[in-house]
C-alpha cells in the first residue's frame, strides 16, 4: 500500500441529541465492542481505513457533543465535511424533532449540498418501552423531506450498522467528488478570468 494511496481521506460528521447513540454507532463498528458506560462527548475522532473498489480510504469519523452549551463550538468540525450522519433515537421523540427544528438547519445552513444520512438508532429498544416511539415510516417520511437517506440501526446487535457505515461511504465519496469537481471549476473560471485581465492590461498598456 503506497503512502499516496493511504492518503486518501473521507470526512463524516456525526451530529444529533446527547444520549442518542452516536458514539455507540462508531465504537461498534471500529471496534466491534459495545461500549455499555455511558461519558458524555465532547469532540471526539475516530480513524479507520476501509477499502472501497479494492482501494483504501481513510474514514475520518468525527463524534461531536449534542449539549446545547456547544452549539458554538460544534459548527468547527463541519469544514470539509463529505457527508453529515444526521442521528435520532427511536424511543427519544424529542431527538426525532430535533433533527428538523435544530440538525438540519445548522448543518445545511454551514455546508449547504454535503450529503445527508438520517438514522434511527436504539431500534432494539422500541419493543421495551410502553410509550410512543418514533416508526419507520416517520423515520423515512422526514428522510425524504430531507433528502437523506435512511437507516435504522442498533449498535448493541448490530443491526443494520455495517450497511448504514457503507452507506455514509459512498454518499461522502459522491459528495466529495462533486466538491473537487466545483473547486477544480471555479479554479479554471478564476484562471481565465486572470489570463483576461492580464490581456486587458497589456493592450492598455500598448496604447499608452
Amino acid at each position: 500500500m503506497s503512502k499516496e494511496e493511504e492518503e486518501k481521506c473521507l470526512k463524516c460528521v456525526f451530529v444529533g441529541n446527547a444520549t442518542v447513540g452516536k458514539t455507540s454507532m462508531i465504537v461498534s463498528y471500529t471496534t466491534n465492542a459495545y461500549p455499555h458506560n455511558y461519558v458524555p462527548t465532547a469532540f471526539d475522532n475516530f480513524s479507520v481505513v476501509v477499502l472501497v473498489d479494492k482501494k483504501p480510504i481513510r474514514l475520518q469519523l468525527h463524534d461531536t457533543a449534542g449539549q446545547s452549551s456547544m452549539d458554538t463550538l460544534r459548527p468547527l468540525c463541519y469544514t470539509d465535511a463529505d457527508v453529515f450522519v444526521i442521528v435520532y433515537s427511536v424511543v427519544d421523540l424529542q431527538s426525532f424533532d430535533d433533527v428538523s427544528h435544530h440538525w438540519y438547519p445548522e448543518v445545511t445552513k454551514r455546508n449547504p449540498g454535503t450529503k445527508l444520512i438520517l438514522v434511527g438508532t436504539q431500534a432494539d429498544q422500541r419493543w421495551q418501552v410502553r410509550g410512543e416511539t418514533v416508526t419507520q415510516l416517520r423515520g423515512k417520511a422526514l428522510a425524504e423531506r430531507i433528502g437523506a437517506e435512511f437507516f435504522e440501526c442498533s449498535a448493541l446487535t448490530q443491526h443494520n450498522l455495517k450497511q448504514m457505515f457503507d452507506a455514509a461511504i459512498l454518499a461522502g465519496l459522491e459528495g466529495k467528488k462533486n466538491r473537487e469537481k466545483k473547486s477544480s471549476n471555479f479554479y479554471t473560471k478564476s484562471s481565465k478570468i486572470k489570463e483576461r485581465v492580464a490581456k486587458f492590461i497589456t493592450r492598455t498598456r500598448n496604447l499608452i
